[in-house]
């Protein structure tokens, strides 16, 4: 995490700095449901995906959205964080590796304090966009 990142040093186009996960394991989904209470079977139970029509279990769209979260607190405090959210656009599937990533894409002030808007990402190894989403911080 920067702690030194000054609403002048940042410039709309700018990249954040991205990451990619390991792929998603059937272990990784698992710890998820502990994690987050969400044990709906169509991400753990193979049996069960494919009785709803799934060829597999996959993973949690909030599992994107929180590395995604990580994306951010990597870049800025959680302290700046003023507004976040995603849109799931496509299913994220055992053995994707994630790309998080994301851009400035504008420059502001609101309520006296400066911030910046972003537009985020995640993409699979072949470049499918699985969330988009966007975000606004707070920089000193």
């Amino acid at each position: 995490m920067s702690t030194h990142l000054k609403f002048d040093d940042v410039q709309v186009g700018d990249a954040l700095p991205a990451f990619e996960t390991e792929p998603v394991s059937r272990l990784t989904l698992a710890l998820y449901c502990g994690a987050s209470g969400d044990h709906n079977p169509i991400h753990v139970d193979t049996d069960f995906a494919r009785s709803a029509g799934q060829a597999d279990v996959f993973a949690h769209g909030m599992l994107s959205m929180a590395w995604l979260g990580r994306l951010l607190t990597n870049w800025v405090p959680p302290s700046a964080l003023r507004n976040y959210g995603v849109r799931f656009a496509a299913i994220t599937h055992v053995g994707d590796r994630v790309r998080c990533q994301g851009r400035v894409v504008e420059k502001f002030e609101a309520d006296g304090e400066r911030r910046v808007r972003l537009e985020l990402s995640t993409v699979n190894q072949d470049g499918q966009v699985k969330l988009s989403g966007d975000a606004v911080v707070a920089l000193p």
